[in-house]
């Protein structure tokens, strides 16, 4: 029997290799034939930002961890609006609570007083798959737009101009074209809750997550974006965003993905999310650091593969932190990362984790649904794409990636103290002695404790599951299946 799983094994392998070099054929000749076809050429160390999206100067980015530190901020700037709330999201509950403080109210609650004093607000909402396969059904979608306006002034659209088993994906929030949020929060409590806090503590299932509040002339980028959406799904004009006087030293580059075929204002797409982490990849020389809740994607794969057969230098590293469950992916994930181990032959230069949430002997899971990368310390990016074929290719998403090393280098000490449960001073060290000597120990640790059957005492682990042969061939076929 456990030659012939070996054998079932080694055949899904094989068939999973060459469905991928399939998949990863249609993506060049799809992005060669919309003109983004050079966004896959090899190139070396150049630009990490290239010229594909506007860079802008003189901003200020903040980065908000988890929903407890994100969302009051969020609802403070929507409290203090004056002209426009607009609100791009996957799936919106008219009943979320955007804090836990008493008599807090409901974002119905919040949106229709905001409208109440004269605002506008707007909220461009995913209309659900069209065949109820999963939540949010169009039937949910529907029902919560129906709370969010019946009885208020709020506008709530549904956007259904997504591609055969996509969606809109990302996680906007624009007021009075001064600020905008963009990162990785749902305003939704479906299967998860989102207000989570780096203490994760044991109740319903945790959500790790990334905001990014801006301020500054990158702020009209993301107005403009939900602008034109708008537009085009409402039938309802709306004025170009002022530019915000410049309100820091930071550049920032606005990232996309927007299919091809699905918005009149770029007939063509834009596959920039997809440019930025391959520019950001293949010029990386001592850190790679990912918290994503997918690592699928062939061509994320493919220049993480090359860089540990070919390290850049000896003390290269590559973190992966990295949900449990992914909730469609698992399999496909542990695909991917099977290789990635096999590039590594031994070296231990790369590690992947994950993590929960303890106290005493009670532990709960804790989903990563951030989306971040970091390289070198010196390149940043945040939004709500994953590194799969649905995020970077067929979704609607948007990030902000940066190229300032001061909120590059602490945010990912913030991040690194709060998995390990060590302050930012014992985690400011050269990268590769911190991920030798406390990343990978406890991570190791807590594996064989979890592997002799004994309670954890550490939020962080190794990620389990980690085979080549696990679902190779799930990935690829799915990705045939639904890309067009």
């Amino acid at each position: 029997m456990t030659t012939f799983h070996s054998f079932l094994d080694k055949v899904d392998e094989r068939l999973g290799d060459r469905l991928e070099h399939v998949l990863c054929a249609h993506h060049r000749r799809r992005l060669r034939k919309l003109g983004w076809g050079d966004v896959l050429e090899p190139r070396g160390p150049e630009d990490r930002f290239g010229g594909r999206a506007p860079v802008r100067d003189g901003n200020r980015v903040e980065v908000l961890i988890d929903g407890e530190e994100a969302l009051p901020v969020i609802e403070n700037a929507i409290r203090g609006a004056k002209s426009h709330v607009h609100i791009a999201n996957w799936h919106a509950s008219a009943d979320f609570r955007l804090t836990r403080e008493p008599g807090a109210p409901t974002l119905r609650e919040l949106l229709a007083e905001t409208a109440g004093r004269g605002v506008d607000v707007r909220m461009l909402v995913w209309a659900g798959p069209p065949v109820p396969a999963f939540k949010p059904t169009r039937g949910l979608a529907q029902e919560e737009r129906r709370k969010f306006t019946e009885g208020t002034t709020v506008r709530c659209v549904l956007d259904s101009r997504e591609r055969t088993m996509h969606c809109h994906h990302e996680k906007l929030v624009v007021v009075d074209d001064e600020v905008a949020f963009v990162g990785g929060v749902d305003f939704t409590a479906l299967e998860g809750d989102r207000h989570d806090s780096p203490d994760h503590p044991p109740r319903t299932i945790g959500w790790h997550d990334l905001v990014t509040r801006l301020h500054g002339p990158v702020v009209a980028d993301v107005a403009e974006h939900l602008r034109r959406r708008w537009i085009e799904v409402a039938g309802e004009d709306l004025p170009e965003p002022k530019v915000p006087a410049p309100a820091g030293s930071t550049r920032v580059q606005l990232l996309r993905t927007v299919p091809n075929s699905t918005y009149d204002f770029l007939p063509k797409g834009e596959f920039t999310i997809l440019d930025g982490y391959l520019r950001a990849l293949r010029s990386a020389r001592r850190l790679v650091y990912l918290e994503n809740q997918f690592l699928w994607s062939p061509e994320i794969a493919e220049v993480l593969i090359d860089k540990l057969k070919n390290p850049p230098d000896d003390r290269f590293r590559v973190v992966l932190l990295l949900p449990r469950k992914p909730s469609n992916g698992a399999d496909t994930t542990r695909g991917q990362l099977g290789r990635l181990l096999d590039a590594d032959d031994g070296n231990q230069r790369l590690l992947a984790t994950t993590i929960s949430a303890h106290d005493g002997e009670s532990a709960s899971p804790v989903y990563v649904h951030a989306k971040l990368g970091i390289v070198d310390d010196e390149w940043l990016t945040i939004g709500s794409a994953n590194l799969n074929e649905h995020s970077l290719f067929n979704d609607t998403e948007v990030n902000i990636a940066t190229d300032d090393p001061e909120l590059a280098r602490s945010t990912r000490l913030r991040l690194w103290a709060e998995h390990l449960g060590r302050d930012v001073s014992e985690v400011d060290g050269d990268p590769a002695d911190v991920v030798d000597q406390l990343w990978r120990p406890l991570a190791e640790e807590q594996a064989e404790r979890e592997q002799r059957g004994e309670h954890r005492t550490h939020r962080l682990v190794l990620l389990p599951g980690v085979s080549r042969r696990a679902g190779r061939l799930q990935g690829p076929l799915r990705g045939l299946l639904v890309d067009g």
